[in-house]
């Protein structure tokens, strides 16, 4: 797994460059090859706010399916952690998808071959 972290308007520090990389090794059980790239952009949206600075955290993932979150916050840390949580709820929401998809079909299949349903799966017509 490769990690890409490119920087807006900040400096990559060897601590910051840490962080993200200890962060995202809990995405890497998602992550079905061992050459999938991680592409992360962190750092600040302008230079010029009043109440602050505005801190940005856009993390992608995937080659075929591609997986995107972004967030904007006071904080960087948290930035990074709460675009990595949303990364985590759409890759469980995707498995939970492909899961019950398949369940509904193998039913499908069992009501057909038990003579229950004369239903075609594959073109969900009688």
């Amino acid at each position: 797994m490769n990690i890409n972290i490119k920087t807006k308007n900040i400096e990559l520090v060897d601590s910051l460059q840490e962080y993200v990389n200890k962060r995202l090794l809990s995405l890497e059980k998602f992550i079905n090859t061992a050459d999938s790239v991680i592409h992360v952009e962190i750092g600040k949206t302008t230079n010029h706010h009043k109440n602050g600075d505005v801190y940005k955290a856009e993390i992608v993932i995937g080659r075929d399916k591609q997986f995107f979150a972004s967030c904007e916050t006071d904080d960087l840390y948290k930035a990074i952690d709460e675009a990595k949580e949303e990364l985590n709820r759409k890759f469980t929401s995707h498995k939970d998808k492909k899961q019950t998809l398949f369940k509904r079909g193998a039913s499908s299949v069992k009501k057909m071959m038990k003579g229950l349903s004369k239903r075609n799966p594959f073109t969900s017509k009688y």
